[in-house]
């Protein structure tokens, strides 16, 4: 069932399940996802579900409804999408589409070379499988070198708010990451990462705003 993940300042501050046909965003207490932000429309955005598929519409809102950083009115959502309404970030999970999904970023991860050729699409899906495991982003450069943060939340954030921010979110497959905001490259073993997330796997070295961070499973 699609759900939201929503989150400010890099904090989660709320998950909401999406159940409904249609499901309204806004600063409104009378929508199904309140936002109570002056940036916020009292009737923002809708959520209107058709079959598997969601659409994002922006209802005429006065600021605009963002879609992984574009203004958008209709949008098919996909999974791991960040909405952007005022000051929220919001993170569209369908948990339905997950197998199809972590394939299609394996396959995508192993095009960009993020891979090796003997480890394959597959291999790499399941690099990271299983539940159980323990996993944390360790700072090897900076100010901060030597500190760790576990991730053991669905949507863990990381970087400078203004300057540049990445989601790392925990999947059934494994963990991924995404480019969230701000003009800072974000980069995997030294390879750009665009718009669409990628898959991590043990000891990969992200770099973010100059602060250079691994991805380390126990």
């Amino acid at each position: 069932m699609p759900k939201l993940i929503i989150f400010i300042d890099g904090v989660v501050i709320k998950e909401v399940q999406v159940t409904k046909d249609r499901t309204s965003l806004g600063r409104r207490p009378y929508n199904d996802v309140v936002i109570d932000n002056l940036a916020v429309s009292g009737e923002h955005a809708v959520l209107q579900m058709s079959g598997k598929e969601v659409y994002l519409e922006d209802l005429n809102s006065t600021n605009g409804t963002y879609l992984n950083g574009k203004a958008v009115k209709k949008q098919l959502l996909k999974n791991s999408d960040i909405i952007e309404i005022g000051k929220y970030k919001i993170t569209y999970v369908n948990e339905a589409a997950q197998a199809e999904f972590d394939k299609t970023v394996a396959n995508k991860a192993d095009a960009a070379g993020l891979v090796t050729p003997a480890a394959g699409a597959a291999s790499a899906a399941t690099a990271n499988a299983g539940t159980g495991f323990n996993a944390a982003i360790k700072v090897i450069s900076g100010a901060a070198a030597g500190r760790e943060v576990a991730l053991v939340k669905v949507v863990t954030t990381v970087g400078k708010p203004g300057v540049a921010v990445a989601a790392i979110t925990k999947r059934p497959q494994g963990f991924i990451v995404t480019h969230v905001e701000g003009a800072g490259k974000l980069t995997l073993n030294g390879a750009p990462i665009g718009t669409e997330p990628a898959l991590l796997k043990n000891g990969d070295v992200l770099e973010l705003a100059g602060t250079q961070m691994q991805f380390v499973q126990h």
